[in-house]
């Protein structure tokens, strides 16, 4: 695939889940980079679906070969927001601590 919007930008496959009847796979993808980013890779996926679904054809793994939909994974967002989340709080409290005790030793003198 040498569409220059799978190049562009930092593009993952995190998941698939298919239907029990094996008609239906949901890819779940992450990229790096903002709204046009995704904009751009859901794009070319969506192009690339025949492609895909040749190649999995290819493989004789599957009776019939799955229609495959894309969906943005937001979870790897998602996690880097809660992780900043904790530092920030690790810093607050880190603060806090230090100005108590730093309030402790002034109270002593």
């Amino acid at each position: 695939m040498r569409d220059p919007r799978f190049t562009a930008n930092l593009l993952s496959i995190t998941d698939v889940d298919v239907s029990p009847d094996l008609k239906y796979a949901t890819v779940f993808f992450s990229v790096l980079g903002d709204e046009k980013a995704r904009l751009d890779a859901m794009k070319a996926l969506r192009g690339a679906a025949g492609l895909l679904r040749a190649e999995l054809g290819r493989t004789k793994v599957f009776k019939s070969v799955p229609e495959l939909q894309f969906r943005y994974d937001e979870s790897i967002e998602k996690g880097a927001h809660l992780f900043e989340l904790i530092q920030h709080a690790r810093k607050e409290d880190e603060a806090l601590q230090a100005a108590a005790l730093q309030n402790g030793d002034q109270t002593e003198e």
